[in-house]
């Protein structure tokens, strides 16, 4: 009997270690650091795609087990270029849990913000506040809802510089009855919008769903409770929920409600509904290709009053699920998809622009996000499927990634993802280390979040006082930068980041000389392979091709043993 335990716990050591592995040595500089390598089976070609860096917070959506853990190991914001080469980890800067994280303006300057608080993967609910950083990575506000709620995860837009929008799930009770509960399911979600000042928090505007919108208009019953039984707070039915709010220069809103399967225009000064796109009530005759159902992240991209047209983009999943799979799947349609819709409030009918379908047909159950770039690509990002893709305007596909790769890329889901033009100015100084090996000294370099060093220049620190002798110079091409020194041990190393003008930005601590470690794989001596990115391959087939990333000699050895050992 015991070596059948052996054989066992050889091979659950080896489904454990083999994926966490791939995340380790990835920095040298930044041992601490173990961000998400892209899976691009697209690589993005720089005449495609639009400028600018991907901005994603993607996390596990399966659980760890004790024979098995998932990806990414550091869920967190990042911002990464197209490579998937690492910009910044917001791992640990951004705490508890993070999502929705994007660039943004606020009253003229460049932000970061993101939601962190807590996840509650079962019914698509989060509750916490919003964090604004600066260009050098310091909080410089978080902001709280109004009115004694708590801060959803879904929304956060600001509009104008100056305001936020963000979305409440506020569990109330109510007689539920009429609408096929029993007596004691007398909890329901009331789905809120706010708008906010940003710099101090007043709340300017809310809106509430059950003052304007009946659960008759529910796609998803109370009973099975997919969308929440009502027997208590913390299960509440969630006949409406809202995921994202938009305002037009008019002052009106724009609501998804992904149970039920719509789009509303909501009057921004009574609170009365001007519209509906879809759903059990639609206003509009939807044309080809326009119907949707449980559909995240709309918004405007124009209105046209002389024409009496709106365009608007959003993703609709054509799925609904939890995060961890509890009470199954219902779907609408083979995939999910990105999609313009153009309306006309004189004819009363809407007709698809353009729809971004994916490259491997997904289908995501949860959380995904459309973002229209400012040279018409579309960035569309597949929520619960752990996947990203760049369209031109005719819908053709330029790049395409999963949040992780190999052993980790298994069940990663990221709720929305975006690419802006940053400029990052870190206020930490940059981290070195200087290591000795067979063939001299290799230092490497790296500094978290920064977009503007060209180069980097390395001295040796030559006595106790300080003085410098010239060491060498390397093209930063990456997150991390190397000198390889042959044949000489540099006991004290220093460098500089300088910029394309040729000005020192900031320079590092010093480094003084240790032993380099060579990582060794599970009792073989082998390097474990840890490429910047990996060399593309559906996620799908990753527990197909088990053997480019478990370590085989330790599989083999359960192997050998005869099937009745085991």
């Amino acid at each position: 009997m015991m070596k059948n335990h052996s054989a066992i716990m050889l091979v659950t050591s080896a489904l454990l270690f083999s994926g966490l592995a791939v995340a380790d040595w990835q920095f040298r500089s930044r041992p601490d650091l173990a961000p998400p390598r892209l899976n691009i089976t697209i690589p993005a070609a720089p005449s495609a795609v639009e400028p600018g860096y991907l901005f994603v917070a993607p996390f596990a959506g399966l659980p760890d087990t004790p024979t098995a853990q998932y990806g990414p190991r550091q869920a967190g914001p990042y911002i990464l270029r197209d490579d998937g080469d690492l910009v910044w980890s917001g791992y640990a800067i951004y705490s508890i849990w993070a999502t929705n994280f994007q660039a943004a303006r606020w009253r003229g300057r460049d932000v970061l913000f993101s939601f962190e608080g807590d996840h509650n993967a079962g019914y698509g609910h989060g509750h916490g506040h919003i964090t604004i950083l600066d260009q050098h990575y310091e909080t410089i506000r978080e902001l709280r809802a109004g009115n004694h709620k708590l801060v959803d995860k879904h929304e956060f837009h600001v509009v104008n510089e100056e305001t936020g929008l963000i979305q409440i799930y506020q569990p109330v009770p109510r007689d539920l009855t009429p609408w096929g509960a029993k007596p004691e399911q007398q909890w329901i979600v009331n789905a809120i919008i706010q708008e906010l000042d940003i710099a101090t928090g007043k709340l300017l505007f809310e809106w509430s769903s059950l003052d304007h919108v009946s659960p008759d208009e529910a796609i998803l019953p109370i009973n099975p409770g997919q969308a929440g039984s009502g027997y208590n707070s913390s299960d509440a039915w969630d006949y409406f929920h809202i995921n994202s709010v938009d305002k037009d220069p008019a002052g009106n809103y724009l609501i998804s409600a992904r149970d039920a399967c719509a789009v509303h225009k909501i009057n921004g000064t009574d609170g009365s509904i001007i519209w509906r796109l879809a759903g059990t009530n639609s206003s509009f005759a939807l044309g080809d290709g326009v119907d949707f159902c449980f559909q995240h992240h709309a918004r405007w991209l124009s209105q046209d009053d002389d024409s009496d047209e709106e365009v608007i983009s959003l993703y609709d999943n054509s799925a609904h699920g939890t995060e961890h799979d509890d009470g199954g799947e219902v779907h609408t349609a083979p995939t999910s998809s990105g999609k313009i819709i153009r309306v006309n409030t004189q004819t009363w009918k809407a007709e698809l622009v353009q729809g971004f379908y994916p490259p491997d047909d997904l289908r995501s159950k949860s959380q995904g996000s459309t973002q229209i770039l400012p040279g018409g690509n579309a960035l569309v990002n597949w929520g619960s499927s752990g996947a990203v893709t760049e369209f031109t305007a005719d819908g053709t596909p330029v790049f395409h990634a999963y949040m992780d790769s190999d052993a980790l890329g298994v069940g990663v889901e990221n709720y929305r993802a975006f690419r802006f033009n940053w400029t990052g100015l870190p206020s930490e100084e940059p981290a070195i280390v200087a290591l000795e090996n067979a063939e001299g000294t290799a230092v490497y370099v790296s500094w978290n979040g920064d977009t503007e060093t060209r180069v980097w220049r390395f001295y040796e620190v030559s006595d106790e006082h300080g003085s410098r002798n010239f060491l060498g110079e390397t093209e930063r091409k990456s997150f991390e930068t190397s000198l390889r020194v042959p044949d000489r041990r540099v006991e004290r190393v220093v460098a500089e980041a300088v910029d394309a003008r040729g000005s020192v930005l900031r320079g590092t601590g010093e480094a003084r000389l240790q032993p380099e470690i060579l990582p060794i794989s599970a009792g073989k001596g082998r390097k474990v392979p840890h490429p910047k990115v990996s060399e593309g391959e559906p996620v799908a087939k990753v527990l197909e091709n088990g053997k480019s990333f478990w370590e085989w000699p330790i599989l083999q050895i359960a192997r050998w043993r005869k099937a009745d050992d085991l």
